[in-house]
């Protein structure tokens, strides 16, 4: 175990770096001239010249992407002040540091990921296991037509009707705002209940579909038909072998769903006018802002790579069968 860790976790220095060298140069080898990208339309040739020496731009391209890299490890300097690692740069629009743009949107998608993320896997994968549970019954039926019908909206559909229901018809509830948890749980839980709901209407349907499918194709396995015919009461072979066979493939959507979710949930952000990071990617590629587009690939990219070893990891310990070779 600990040896696939360690080449896993090196083999995704690698990925980033090559990820890192290829978003730098697919980005800094395009023909715009970033220094009056960053000083606006009327801006003077000596100004243009000054931002250019402060960003670096008139070094050699080798330099500069050595220079990127190294930030990423130990820290930059600029005019600024320094940078310290992970420095991913200094925005063209704003000035700032990346870094901190992407770390103060943050909080507010790491909120709405994980609240989200408990309520749709909770009822959605309670709500599988209940239909497969009572396969061919009305319940299977209206859990499976129910999770048909909500797993077809979308959250740009849904969000503004359930806004004007709650928030502007009857006031019942307060608009989308995120507000630090540490400063006022109950404000925080408030602000994110109604993008929670909505996240979680959708992604629960897509998850019961995948539980209940899951859950009936392991019922069929060998290894359950055999511990069902020596005399097994139901609710154990349910629970202790279909249940963490049909684990595997929910995980891995889980990963995939987490990993994006945290890379920026732009649409859901943009839906309820909550400024996480994936309105700040958005953000910067309207205003050509290379610099905090790149470090916004490059921080989703990260989370990817580290959430597809957990979800190795988490293969191994569910289903003993799994080798890690």
């Amino acid at each position: 175990m600990l040896q696939f860790l360690i080449r896993r976790l090196s083999g995704a220095v690698v990925i980033m770096f090559l990820i890192g060298a290829f978003t730098f140069f697919l980005f800094y080898t395009i023909p715009q001239d970033f220094a009056q990208l960053s000083c606006g339309k009327n801006c003077s040739p000596e100004n243009i010249a000054v931002i250019r020496e402060n960003l670096g731009l008139d070094k050699p391209i080798t330099t500069q992407f050595w220079e990127f890299m190294m930030g990423i490890v130990s820290g930059r300097d600029f005019p600024q002040g320094h940078c310290a690692a992970p420095c991913l740069g200094v925005s063209f629009d704003s000035g700032d540091f990346v870094w901190d743009s992407i770390m103060d949107r943050f909080p507010l998608t790491l909120s709405l990921t994980i609240g989200g993320l408990v309520i749709f896997l909770l009822f959605g994968l309670g709500t599988g296991l209940m239909a497969a549970w009572k396969r061919g019954t009305a319940l299977d039926k209206i859990v499976s037509g129910s999770s048909m019908v909500l797993s077809s909206f979308q959250i740009y559909f849904l969000g503004p009707i359930v806004l004007s229901l709650l928030v502007y018809n009857t006031g019942w509830l307060e608009s989308p705002k995120y507000v630090s948890f540490t400063d006022n749980p109950g404000s925080w839980f408030m602000g994110m209940l109604i993008p929670w709901a909505v996240m979680a209407t959708i992604f629960t349907a897509q998850y019961t579909r995948m539980a209940r499918s899951t859950m009936i194709e392991q019922l069929q396995e060998e290894h359950v038909r055999t511990a069902r015919a020596k005399g097994m009461r139901q609710g154990y072979v349910f629970f202790r072998y279909a249940w963490r066979g049909s684990l595997i493939p929910i995980v891995t959507i889980i990963g995939m769903d987490l990993s994006a979710l945290l890379s920026g949930a732009v649409v859901t952000e943009f839906t309820f006018d909550l400024a996480g990071i994936g309105r700040l990617a958005v953000e910067g590629s309207l205003t050509k802002d290379l610099p905090l587009t790149m470090g916004v690939m490059l921080f989703g990219a990260f989370f990817i790579l580290i959430l597809n070893i957990v979800v190795d990891l988490a293969y191994a310990y569910i289903d003993p069968r799994v080798r890690l070779a």
